[in-house]
């Protein structure tokens, strides 16, 4: 059996929570981050909380959190995400690990990206997502940008509506948040929360963050473009619950609430089926070639062995792990 240096079993794909049935996010601030076998402890002056590593899609580590390698070991072995933010919630670091053993998806991703009209189709189905009653076709991309804004332009003043809290406009000081009201406060943070839902499941995936077919030019780049399809359905109606509950803590308490809308929504198992459906058809077809057939298992449910194939000069795979000189012996 395969051990990490510290003589601990190696966690394999099979045994890990597929992502789409985990728990979306957790917070925690103002506490010590630990290990104790395959959970993390996290420690403040109320006790210890014992969290099974495995369950969680993305850790947010806030203001005042300290984090052991130990922790941050076990995390990784589990594909979680880890974010650090920033005081309420605005800025964001993140790192995670691969669920899947395939590199299928990226490839398609890569695929899809390198080619213009390709990168084109992906922005307008995913146009179609996030407003089912429109029809992109033949949208050009400035189009889809000034369609998407009048649209969201419209759900703001709907759910202001809705709420009666009283919008403005959207505003954001990357660099003071408490300089926006308690709306724009409660989207920003809403906005974060599902960044890094987004870029768990999307690094979980295997995908790259920074290919992305609306976003170009930041290393999350794909990450805002997947983030951005559920903004409507799940972050600004959040939102503006919560800065119609008052302005105390609005930051907290949209997390809370949009935490509850992505558990009864499962969300989770939304985005992982949106990103195999935006990328399945630029799936390579030589990948049935491979030793295991078309039929090979992707994801959490892939073999536990990695399947590590080789590129001829025909566009073909070849096994991996073996010479392919000429005379040698295999």
């Amino acid at each position: 059996m395969a051990t990490t240096p510290a003589g601990r079993p190696v966690s394999f794909p099979r045994e890990l929570t597929r992502i789409g049935d985990r728990v979306s996010f957790l917070y925690l601030e103002r506490c010590v981050v630990h290990r104790e076998d395959n959970a993390i402890t996290a420690t403040d002056e109320s006790g210890v909380r014992y969290i099974p590593s495995a369950t969680i899609g993305v850790l947010l580590l806030g203001p005042g959190t300290r984090v052991t390698h130990q922790a941050m070991s076990v995390l990784g072995e589990s594909g979680a995400g880890v974010a650090w933010v920033g005081e309420q919630g605005v800025r964001y670091y993140a790192g995670g690990r691969a669920l899947t053993r395939s590199a299928g998806l990226v490839e398609a991703q890569a695929t899809a990206w390198a080619n213009r009209r390709h990168r084109l189709d992906v922005a307008r189905e995913m146009y179609r997502l996030r407003f089912p009653d429109a029809d992109p076709a033949g949208m050009t991309r400035r189009e889809l940008l000034g369609g998407e804004g009048t649209r969201v332009r419209e759900v703001y003043r709907a759910e202001a509506a809705r709420t009666g809290v009283r919008w403005v406009r959207r505003t954001y000081d990357p660099g003071d948040f408490a300089a926006g009201d308690a709306p724009n406060q409660a989207v920003t943070a809403a906005a974060q929360c599902l960044y890094g839902v987004a870029h768990s499941v999307v690094v979980a995936l295997g995908c790259s963050p920074s290919l992305g077919f609306v976003h170009s030019g930041h290393e999350r780049s794909f990450v805002l473009d997947v983030a951005d399809l559920y903004k409507v359905e799940f972050g600004i109606p959040a939102a503006f619950d919560a800065a119609a509950e008052g302005t105390e803590d609005v930051a907290g308490r949209t997390r809370r609430a949009l935490r509850e809308r992505i558990r009864t929504g499962r969300l989770l198992e939304r985005v992982v089926a949106d990103v195999r459906g935006l990328l399945a058809p630029y799936r390579q077809a030589s990948e049935a070639d491979g030793p295991e057939g078309p039929d090979r298992p992707d994801g959490p449910d892939a073999p536990e062995e990695d399947v590590v194939l080789l590129h001829d000069d025909h566009d073909s795979l070849l096994p991996g792990g073996r010479n392919h000189g000429a005379g040698a012996v295999r």
